[in-house]
């Protein structure tokens, strides 16, 4: 797993408007506690996509560093370390202003615009997968891509942390070019979901004793029975939701997540 991803929570505004984010490593993270067997794990299909708003603000600085993000993925191809990240930021903005989504085919990558779809081939095995970018690392100097969990799931490599791959990018002669897009909003940011309405209503009370609202909480029957949603929202501004997710982590509540209507 990475262990050089660089924190930026004090910055989360600057990002949002020019700059690419970029963190450090938490102390704990991991993979879900569910198995997925990777056969389940659908391969995207690469398609044509304007740059993001966020995350391709060039140069950036993280640990001392200078990055200088590329004018265009074309003729990308490297060969390096691939690590992983998982549970430690699921929910959580990623540079390109999405929520990291541990299920789905991502990356994160130093410098390729974002998003960018590349090819990813263990040269060990020579197993193959697809991941879009949308995020940048890892920081670590040793390494050239974080892929996600399931993306490390679907190369076979959870188990052993890294793995020597080759990252080809794939480009498009007649993208839709660099029309900055904003990340998807509206959003409501969970801040749990919990077995015990008592749990649930303590919660409740600590947002509002910390002033932060519209509070929504909720009650539905799932196949573990029921249980009590407490979500912030909707937002309609996505500085705002990145905001809420860092202030409810502040207040010692655990990982809030982005939730679409």
């Amino acid at each position: 797993m990475s262990t050089g991803r660089a924190a930026c929570l004090l910055l989360l505004v600057s990002v949002l408007a020019a700059c690419a984010p970029s963190r450090v490593r938490e102390p704990v993270d991991g993979p879900p506690a569910e198995r997925l067997d990777p056969a389940l794990i659908e391969q995207p299909q690469p398609r044509p996509e304007p740059r993001s708003a966020y995350g391709n603000h060039s140069p950036y600085d993280v640990l001392g560093r200078t990055y200088r993000v590329r004018d265009s993925a074309v003729g990308y191809r490297e060969r390096g370390i691939a690590s992983w990240y998982g549970t430690k930021f699921h929910g959580r903005a990623t540079s390109s202003g999405e929520p990291y989504d541990l299920y789905q085919m991502t990356a994160a990558h130093r410098t390729l615009p974002l998003p960018t779809w590349v090819e990813v081939t263990r040269v060990d095995t020579g197993q193959t997968i697809i991941v879009r970018v949308n995020d940048r690392g890892p920081f670590h100097p040793d390494r050239i891509i974080d892929l996600s969990w399931a993306a490390a799931t679907k190369l076979g490599m959870t188990e052993l942390g890294t793995a020597p791959v080759e990252v080809r990018a794939i480009t498009f002669e007649d993208g839709p070019g660099a029309t900055p897009r904003p990340a998807s909003v509206p959003v409501y940011v969970q801040v749990g979901a919990f077995s015990e309405a008592d749990r649930a209503r303590r919660v409740v009370r600590d947002l509002e004793r910390a002033g932060i609202g519209p509070i929504q909480s909720r009650t539905a029957r799932t196949d573990v029975g029921r249980v009590w949603r407490v979500r912030l929202g909707p937002v309609d501004d996505v500085t705002r939701a990145i905001a809420l997710v860092d202030r409810v982590a502040e207040l010692g509540l655990g990982p809030a997540r982005y939730v679409y209507p």
